[in-house]
């Protein structure tokens, strides 16, 4: 019998609410985080729009001169982690080092040894902000004037080793990258982990802050990106709309507390929902475009559901990839039909909650899996917003809770993300 396991944190940096609250509050009514680009100057650009994490203080969760030693995705990484620790009812300062390996003797609430604690990072990218910088002095001055720390600034890995280092966990850390599906396979590894009794505790989630020149023009370059609507960003996602011209690139972090659920329920833990199914798989088709008929998505999402123990029939609640570019939106629909049949996918309850936080790349399926836990927990499933014009003719005539949330309490929520190279993964997570 599979090991029982309990989310009992929440953390989340977002274009919609740097907090659990003012988050969930945003997705529910519909508040989109858009609007013009404010990093740089964005006039040579095709597409000037974004959705930036808004008024972030890094003091608020770490110590500011620590903060200056990090990437931005690396801060916000540790901001959401703290958030959910404390959420899970643990002490965000780290203890003193003592004894062999620089460990520490002091046991966590439940009686968790920070040995077998573990950080399950998604990433993307990694550090553009850092890379960019530090590219710019070496054209303009030459290798000798670039800062001596771009490298360990910049690597994907430094997220999960600042999360380590600020929580004091001694167990492994890993770093996922699959692209945009990195958070959900990081949080299905640290699932896989738990199962396997390789750790007892997990910090799991994605981080991303990719809103650089570099990153949204080589988008633009691609024609990936929205560029319809740079004098309306709130209207600039637009998923399974049929004026959708492209996404809108988004930052941020999800960070998500997993443990074996008996210790849970027996340290006395709030309980969000069960963390209860994962599924992985890869299209080998093409670099950037999924496969036209969803195949292997549906696959992912196929597994996910039989790695909970559950039908297909049970599951109330899907949270889309949506992107709200011309190829992933039909594509999608034809995924979950080809998933669920043509009167399944017509039953269930789907939004992207991407028409609102923007695509957040390597974040996008932590935060998407905040959002199923926190339908699961409160009965309301927040809306796609700008879904103004469905697009029946690209087959996208399923229900995707246009416009305004709706109270519909569910059993069991499916979460899916899709990630350049053909990645696909899916998670499942059940009420209490």
């Amino acid at each position: 019998m599979q090991r029982k396991i309990a989310v009992t944190g929440l953390g989340v940096i977002s274009p919609v609410g740097n907090d659990i609250d003012s988050f969930w509050s945003s997705l529910l009514e519909g508040r989109s985080g858009a609007g013009p680009v404010t990093r740089f100057d964005a006039s040579r650009l095709e597409s000037k729009v974004a959705a930036e994490v808004k008024d972030f203080d890094p003091g608020l969760w770490m110590d500011k001169k620590e903060a200056r030693k990090m990437a931005l995705f690396s801060q916000y990484a540790v901001a959401a982690a703290v958030q959910a620790w404390r959420d899970a009812g643990f002490d965000a300062a780290v203890p003193a080092e003592s004894g062999e390996g620089g460990t520490s003797p002091a046991l966590l609430p439940g009686g968790y040894d920070r040995d077998r604690a573990a950080v399950c990072l998604g990433n993307g990218i990694g550090g553009l902000d850092v890379f960019q910088d530090s590219f710019t002095k070496l054209m303009e001055s030459g290798p000798e004037r670039m800062p001596p720390m771009t490298v360990p600034l910049m690597i994907s890995n430094e997220a999960a080793a600042n999360v380590a280092m600020r929580l004091g966990i001694y167990g492994p850390a890993f770093t996922q990258v699959t692209a945009c599906a990195s958070g959900t396979d990081a949080i299905g590894q640290a699932m896989d982990l738990l199962r396997a009794g390789r750790a007892d505790i997990a910090v799991a989630g994605g981080t991303e802050a990719a809103v650089t020149v570099f990153a949204m023009g080589g988008f633009c370059r691609l024609k990936a990106l929205t560029t319809c609507r740079n004098d309306d960003p709130t209207k600039a996602s637009r998923p399974f709309d049929k004026d959708r011209d492209g996404f809108l690139i988004g930052e941020g972090a999800g960070v998500l507390i997993l443990e074996d659920y008996d210790r849970a329920v027996a340290r006395g833990a709030r309980i969000y929902a069960l963390a209860s199914g994962y599924g992985a798989t890869c299209d080998a088709y093409h670099l950037t475009a999924p496969h036209p008929e969803g195949v292997q998505g549906a696959r992912a999402l196929r597994q996910a559901v039989a790695d909970a123990g559950l039908e297909l029939s049970q599951i109330g609640y899907y949270n889309a990839h949506g992107t709200s570019t011309p190829i992933n939106d039909p594509t999608e629909t034809a995924m979950v039909k080809k998933a669920f049949g043509d009167e399944g996918a017509k039953r269930l309850k789907i939004s992207s909650t991407k028409s609102m936080t923007g695509h957040c790349l390597g974040a996008t399926g932590a935060i998407e899996a905040i959002a199923c836990v926190k339908a699961l927990e409160t009965g309301w499933l927040p809306p796609t917003i700008n879904l103004d014009n469905p697009d029946l003719e690209g087959g996208c005539d399923l229900d995707y809770i246009p416009h305004k949330a709706i109270h519909f309490p569910v059993e069991a929520a499916l979460s899916a993300s899709l990630g350049f190279g053909g990645h696909n993964g899916a998670l499942v997570f059940r009420r209490v």
